[in-house]
């Protein structure tokens, strides 16, 4: 190995050491006090719930861990937002689990809260999963209702998910295992199935103190809507159990019987690792975000023997296009090449960035594999797309949208990682998150925003000083520099991971090591849900 390689090691091991540390600090929710005040109820907490769920020793992978991270400060904070997901397997079957997290503010939902919820019932949704609620939770919290309660993606959203998979035949089963109150109290009923935990559990529209405020009835909790009380007179739920440990065997004995799911039919034969160990991952890529390097050995480590078939490839060499094997499914990948290539004219292109060749060769590859059922890989480090005189009339505009209508309209399941860049249009055309991949993470190295630090800074820089200088206010050399300063380190914090991770526009951050499995587990969800729909790309200006 090469002295730059450590370099670049050590500092991608580093990036990821720091991560770690704050997922380890994340998975304590509400504090250590706070998780031996649920065992001293009789309850596990939310992750030791979901310990005790899956299968022992299985596979499984969380989402949306550093979802709120850094926000809601002034109330404390809410670690993952006061709900775990996870995808993992009951039964050998795999499943969507949301579990409020009763540690941090009684398991309130926070805004994020709410966004989490929902991209776990579309995670199910769109892979036809089961998906199991573990509910703990005291309700909305009132300080933010303005900012969970009444938009279309707000809570009651949820009811509405509720509703639409039952009717699609997707199985839902909740545990009410501490509080469910308000229009929280509809969750667990609209799911197929229902149990309560016995003098933990409790479902109502509004708890003794208001019912008695609202109507002078004296009531206690328990006979309002405990488990007794929803069982035997109500009717709400269909399985009273005596503790946490009997809910979750309870569950695991009901997702043993489902019966077998349809396939999509993706091809996947037995898994074979790659040639190399893959934690050179960390060495290959450069710690500069700015420095060109060669994208093939990446891919190599990535998929399975190093083996690839690479489609069109002295053809638009600034995307890389290629079908290949990850843990035995068969993908497309569509990886942008970072090192500076020579085009079949002879001409130079900066590495990262798609020029009108490369997108038109992205766009025939990813209208074959719809057209052969192979579910898309985007590997992303894209500054964007070329721009200036000569891409303008080539029609790059043209050839970009060509690529995303592609992409968008794509119906084969998409799974993105965000390996270093992800600025402007390249975001887009590279699945970002509003082009609905399946799953979408980022290495800690990833950096998402409309541009780069420094070019917006120098942008916004030449604004604020064109409009002081207009006010008559002169400006020193070293005033400017420092107003730069400012400006780049304040953008620079709002495009690293951990940023969009806590705001949910990724699934997680992830060790650049376990991206085979993150691929491998989201192609099997995404197996579940057969395709119904063919490849259109409407009309394009060709």
């Amino acid at each position: 190995m090469d002295l730059n390689f450590n370099k670049n090691e050590d500092h991608n091991k580093l990036l990821w050491s720091a991560v770690d540390k704050k997922l380890a600090q994340i998975k304590l929710g509400g504090g250590k006090k706070q998780l031996q005040k649920l065992r001293d109820q009789g309850k596990m907490t939310a992750r030791e719930r979901i310990a005790n769920l899956v299968d022992p020793k299985s596979k499984m992978i969380e989402i949306g861990a550093f979802a709120a991270h850094d926000m809601y400060e002034e109330y404390g904070g809410a670690p993952a937002a006061g709900v775990v997901v996870v995808l993992g397997y009951i039964h050998k079957r795999l499943c969507v689990i949301v579990a409020n997290d009763a540690s941090v503010k009684a398991g309130a939902w926070f805004p994020m809260a709410g966004k989490k919820n929902l991209r776990a019932q579309e995670i199910a949704l769109e892979n036809h999963l089961p998906i199991i609620y573990l509910v703990d939770s005291a309700g909305v919290f009132l300080p933010m209702q303005d900012e969970i309660f009444p938009d279309k993606e707000h809570f009651g959203r949820i009811f509405r998910n509720n509703a639409k998979m039952s009717s699609k035949g997707i199985i839902q089963i909740a545990a009410v295992m501490g509080s469910c109150v308000a229009g929280g109290a509809y969750l667990p009923i609209m799911s197929d199935e229902s149990l309560i935990v016995d003098k933990t559990g409790s479902i109502f529209l509004a708890g003794s103190y208001l019912v008695k405020a609202a109507i002078g009835e004296d009531i206690d909790n328990e006979t309002l809507g405990g488990a007794t009380t929803h069982t035997e007179i109500s009717g709400v739920t269909d399985y009273k159990v005596p503790n946490d440990a009997a809910a979750l065997d309870k569950i695991r004995s009901l997702i043993d019987k489902l019966g077998t799911p349809e396939t999509a039919g993706f091809n996947r034969v037995k898994p074979v690792s790659p040639l190399k160990e893959n934690d050179q991952l960390f060495g290959l890529l450069p710690k500069e975000r700015n420095i060109p390097y060669d994208t093939y050995p990446l891919i190599e480590q990535l998929v399975d023997q190093g083996e690839f078939d690479e489609y069109k490839a002295g053809y638009g060499k600034t995307i890389i296009t290629a079908y290949a094997r990850i843990d035995g499914w068969a993908v497309g990948i569509v990886a942008n090449q970072r090192k500076v290539v020579k085009s079949k004219k002879g001409e130079m292109q900066l590495g990262g960035v798609i020029y009108g060749d490369a997108a038109d060769k992205a766009t025939r590859f990813i209208a074959n594999c719809n057209q052969k059922k192979i579910p898309l890989v985007f590997l992303q480090d894209v500054t964007g797309f070329m721009v200036g005189s000569q891409a303008e009339h080539g029609g790059i505009i043209k050839d970009g949208a060509k690529m995303v209508n592609a992409m968008a309209n794509s119906v084969v399941p998409k799974f993105t990682v965000i390996m270093g860049n992800s600025y402007g249009a390249g975001n887009y055309a590279m699945c970002g998150k509003a082009f609905d991949p399946r799953l979408i993470v980022a290495w800690p190295s990833a950096e998402m925003a409309v541009m780069g630090g420094a070019q917006a800074a120098k942008v916004l820089m030449q604004i604020e000083a064109s409009s002081l200088k207009k006010k008559g206010v002169k400006i020193s050399e070293e005033e400017q520099k420092a107003l730069f300063e400012k400006i780049k380190n304040s953008y620079d914090k709002q495009t690293k991971a951990e940023y969009a991770a806590a705001r949910l526009w990724t699934d997680a951050i992830i060790n650049p090591t376990e991206t085979r499995k993150w691929i491998c587990m989201g192609i099997e969800a995404a197996n579940h849900a057969p395709i119904t729909e063919r490849f259109n790309m409407g009309v394009l200006q060709v």
